[in-house]
């Protein structure tokens, strides 16, 4: 298993925004190996939130094949048409290999 996770700094008050953003349909839930899609929200520092979205896929090869799908490569030529939201401070992308997995007894 593999999680991306998007960790997105706005300015306090916008972090509904991005939740609402990440957490409406979209094409990711019908892509191959998709597994599910969540959104955090940090508590609040002063001046700016924290939205962290974490994506897991069943395998590596399953969320390289969604970064090459024309669904995402067209979202992302609309986000770059679109500009980054001036509520956007910063924003940073990560992949991690699942090594361990709790789940109820």
């Amino acid at each position: 298993m593999v999680i991306e996770t998007l960790t997105i700094h706005v300015k306090e008050g916008f972090a509904d925004q991005v939740v609402e953003r990440f957490g409406r349909k979209g094409p990711v839930e019908e892509a191959p190996g998709f597994v599910d899609l969540s959104v955090l929200v940090k508590k609040a520092r002063w001046g700016e939130e924290e939205v962290v979205v974490l994506i897991r896929w069943e395998s590596e090869k399953h969320w390289k094949e969604w970064e090459r799908s024309e669904p995402h490569l067209e979202g992302h030529r609309r986000e770059r048409e679109r500009g980054k939201p001036d509520f956007v401070l910063s924003s940073k992308s990560s992949v991690y290999d699942v090594k361990a997995v709790k789940t109820p007894s």
